[in-house]
């Protein structure tokens, strides 16, 4: 019975797809950036067109949660499925600011497609992702009629500026939200046309640290030579941060690093790894090579730690002067894996910043709220399910991957429901530059990622002996 749901549900999404590609385009033509000093009222527009959209596409129970402060969230459910397991599935609607604008080929809120990908802020991060679960839904609901299992969404307002309310929503509606398995539609597939299960997130550990030794800027001829130099002072902090390798060199800090197994190693490498697809992804430069010592690529991006300057002041190129700057300021952080403890990773990262400062100078470390790292045993008829699913929708096997990435939220919403399974599988791909400029969306891989869901659901009431 539920393998006709499926088929009839795949049918509707067929004939439907160009009318769910507008409600896409349409969501992407929201400025919904939900960093401070953004307008509000587009953030606030778009979670009522994605209330709406819930609503038009045939969920039930629709309403905002609302933590008091921030931006809501949009929850809906549909649960008149009786003795079958429900699934909750999560996107956001929030996105990052478009950096620089001048890049952008096309402007980043009219959204267009170019060789079958839709360019726009938020079409990848993570509309595309939202609309992945609206789209599997509806193909339910506006073709058979009802969906083979419950279902309940959970679409986000600020999970860019880092879910602070989440967790407080997640425990003051906990038993509006239960449910057996959460599919978290935030992650990249492991290329295009490649369908990946990310089961590992790293964490972050990161802090702002600012050098200083005068009260004010001084001409360099003048007063050069006698004073310290607080640039150059953090510049020699922060190289003793890294290897000659580019490998973490703060003492002890690998104490804790897990050992692969050899499963995670075999699984790893059999990817199809080729450093020239790794160049091209990556936007690295001809003539710079890949660094962090033996090893491959995807063993350095999701099982070991890695540490990034990303941010460096001191004066600026308008402003540059002949001086001896007063301070230098720069914002440092540290990918943590399993089994990294973020606190004593954060301890660590202050001391020795504190230990390598030269010359006497001030230095003032303040620590940013870590975030954990995230790991999953993937067996299990819920992985089972995903895993089948995606090689349906696809139609080729998919991998089982690392994310170099932090999804704090990951961790909240799985300890609060309980434990339950958690799947991430997105829409995006190595070329969709989430986060930068022309952001994008393959659409063959948006249309295989909605039909993989339209099986999961149907695969999930399989697994649960009611086929």
């Amino acid at each position: 019975m539920e393998t006709n749901l499926v088929s009839q549900a795949l049918a509707r999404f067929t004939t439907s797809r160009n009318d769910l590609l507008q409600e896409l385009k349409d969501l992407v033509s929201m400025p919904s950036v939900s960093f401070p000093g953004f307008d509000a009222k587009p953030v606030r527009s778009c979670a009522e067109a994605v209330a709406a959209l819930l609503r038009t596409n045939g969920i039930e129970d629709v309403r905002m949660l609302d933590a008091g402060t921030g931006y809501p969230s949009v929850f809906g459910q549909w649960t008149q499925a009786p003795d079958m397991p429900t699934v909750l599935l999560y996107a956001h609607y929030d996105v990052q600011p478009v950096g620089r604008e001048e890049l952008w080929t096309t402007p980043p809120f009219r959204p267009a497609v170019r060789s079958n990908r839709l360019y726009g802020r938020g079409a990848a991060d993570d509309k595309g992702g939202a609309m992945m679960h609206v789209a599997a839904i509806s193909s339910f609901l506006r073709g058979p009629g009802r969906l083979p299992i419950n279902v309940k969404v959970l679409i986000e307002g600020e999970e860019e500026v880092g879910s602070s309310n989440l967790e407080k929503l997640l425990k003051s509606h906990s038993d509006l939200l239960s449910a057996d398995a959460v599919v978290i539609a935030d992650s990249e597939n492991f290329d295009t046309g490649h369908p990946s299960l990310t089961a590992s997130l790293r964490g972050i550990v990161t802090v702002t640290v600012e050098v200083r030794s005068l009260g004010s800027s001084v001409h360099s001829g003048t007063w050069g030579g006698p004073l310290p130099d607080p640039v150059m002072a953090l510049a020699k902090m922060i190289a003793t941060l890294a290897d000659d390798q580019g490998r973490p060199a703060i003492p002890g800090i690998m104490d804790r690093v897990r050992t692969l197994s050899g499963r995670d190693r075999q699984s790893m490498e059999s990817l199809p790894a080729r450093e020239e697809d790794f160049r091209k992804q990556s936007r690295l430069l001809e003539g710079v090579p890949i660094i962090g010592g033996p090893g491959t690529v995807y063993e350095k991006m999701w099982y070991r730690p890695s540490i990034a300057v990303n941010a460096f002041e001191a004066s600026s190129r308008k402003q540059a002067a002949n001086i001896v700057n007063d301070t230098a300021w720069a914002r440092i952080g540290i990918r943590i894996v399993p089994d990294m403890d973020p606190q004593e990773t954060l301890d660590m990262l202050r001391n020795h910043l504190v230990k390598q400062a030269p010359w006497g100078v001030q230095v003032d470390v303040r620590p940013e709220s870590p975030s954990n790292w995230w790991r999953t045993d993937t067996s299990g008829p819920v992985f089972a399910a995903a895993l089948q699913a995606l090689e349906a929708g696809y139609g080729r096997k998919p991998a089982i991957v690392g994310a170099g990435g932090s999804i704090p939220f990951v961790r909240t919403i799985t300890e609060t429901l309980g434990g339950v399974p958690a799947l991430l599988f997105g829409v995006g791909d190595p070329y969709s530059a989430a986060h930068s400029e022309n952001e994008s969306l393959d659409l063959s891989d948006w249309e295989s990622a909605c039909k993989s869901m339209i099986h999961f659901l149907g695969n999930l009431a399989k697994a649960a002996g009611k086929s």
